[in-house]
């Protein structure tokens, strides 16, 4: 009976899950060394591989260059025509082979020793050509390809994209590398919108709620009314000092008496929630869930009230 087509994918994904695995014994003296290399170049990394790893290649680049750290893919077919003028004295190239033999990227091993540059080699055979002529090798070899007939770079080709998310991932935390700076490099899209920082999206000067604890309620009740944020902020001698929520108002009502009389500081909510105003938008977000509110008011690095910013903001904007 022929093999079905669940099995042959399960097979797939088992030998391919099994070839990451492996790569835990790999996470060594040399995957640490190649971390350091790149960490102390003040160049570029240069990522470069042939064919299905090429392609590869581009990702670990692309991974790299949005995680703080500076890198380019080259082509080693193209860099033979002319690329390699890229190739700086104080870059560092990885180059990815299985086999370790490509003839595009052994052609460029030559000028990358005359030029000093150092070299990190991502190769199932650490003893091939490449292997022995790069500054650490590490070894990303799998016991077979998914693909049965042992030709199409499947197994191969998942481990070595693992392990360059494994030096990314390295280089990021080695970096210090904060959600603020991963905003910077990505602007665009959902994810950018999530990114943006909250002084993008608040309300500012005279669009801010304000009363003062001697306020009646009934104008701080006017007050929200003009403003439409469901908050106004209660305000002493310039300070934050408290909150007034649609929220607070409902439990002033379940008490009982005369709320339009009353003066805003029996009925505030002391200590409130703030933000600061170069935090993200998705903080913000986190913040408002975490509490169970629907605004936030944002605070500059020296402590004044800048703005006020709402869930219909992140809403409008694209963050939730």
């Amino acid at each position: 009976m022929a093999e079905g087509i669940r099995d042959i994918a399960r097979r797939v994904i088992e030998i391919e899950a099994e070839s990451v695995r492996e790569l835990l014994d790999r996470i060594d003296e040399n995957f640490e060394r190649a971390v350091e290399l790149i960490l102390k170049t003040t160049g570029k990394v240069v990522v470069t591989g042939m064919g299905k790893s090429g392609i590869i290649c581009q990702k670990i680049a692309s991974t790299f260059a949005s995680t703080g750290t500076s890198a380019i893919f080259l082509h080693p077919a193209e860099g033979a025509h002319g690329d390699l003028g890229v190739l700086m004295k104080n870059d560092i190239v990885i180059a990815v082979s299985n086999s370790g033999e490509t003839e595009e990227i052994i052609m460029m091993l030559p000028l990358i020793k005359r030029l000093g540059i150092r070299l990190i080699a991502m190769t199932g055979r650490p003893q091939s050509t490449l292997g022995r002529y790069a500054d650490v090798v590490i070894n990303t070899s799998v016991k077979e390809e998914a693909c049965p007939l042992g030709l199409a770079p499947t197994a191969s080709t998942t481990a070595t994209l693992a392990m360059g998310d494994a030096l990314a991932v390295a280089l990021l935390k080695r970096r210090g590398f904060r959600e603020e700076d991963f905003a910077v490099l990505h602007p665009a899209g959902s994810l950018g919108r999530k990114l943006m920082k909250v002084k993008e999206l608040m309300h500012t000067g005279p669009a801010i709620p304000r009363v003062t604890p001697t306020t009646e309620m009934k104008d701080a009740i006017l007050e929200m009314t003009a403003k439409r944020l469901g908050i106004t902020g209660v305000f002493e001698a310039g300070r934050l000092v408290g909150v007034i929520t649609d929220g607070d108002l409902r439990r002033a009502l379940e008490r009982g008496g005369d709320v339009l009389k009353k003066k805003v500081a029996e009925v505030m909510t002391r200590n409130p929630k703030v933000i600061p105003e170069d935090a993200i938008a998705e903080s913000a977000l986190r913040l408002m869930e975490q509490y169970q509110i629907t605004a936030l008011f944002v605070e500059s690095p020296e402590g004044k009230t800048v703005g006020v910013v709402h869930l219909h903001d992140l809403i409008k904007a694209g963050v939730l």
